[in-house]
């Protein structure tokens, strides 16, 4: 392998896009992964109360 062909698969490489398109997909479902589980922390325990009271008047008890 020559040196001109290893200059040619670097810059090749450091032009091609798809593997840049790749990372922005994986950092984008990261993010999303991140605020849902952020979310669900933050929102579980009125989520609870809520369901609990609901299922208390259902019965027609005090919770």
């Amino acid at each position: 392998m020559s040196l001109q062909s290893i200059k040619t698969s670097v810059v090749k490489f450091i032009n091609d896009e798809d593997g840049l398109t790749i990372v922005e997909y994986a950092v984008a479902g990261g993010l999303i992964t991140l605020g849902a589980v952020a979310a669900f922390i933050t929102l579980g325990g009125n989520v609870k109360t809520a369901i609990t009271s609901l299922g208390c008047a259902v019965k027609g008890t005090v919770c």
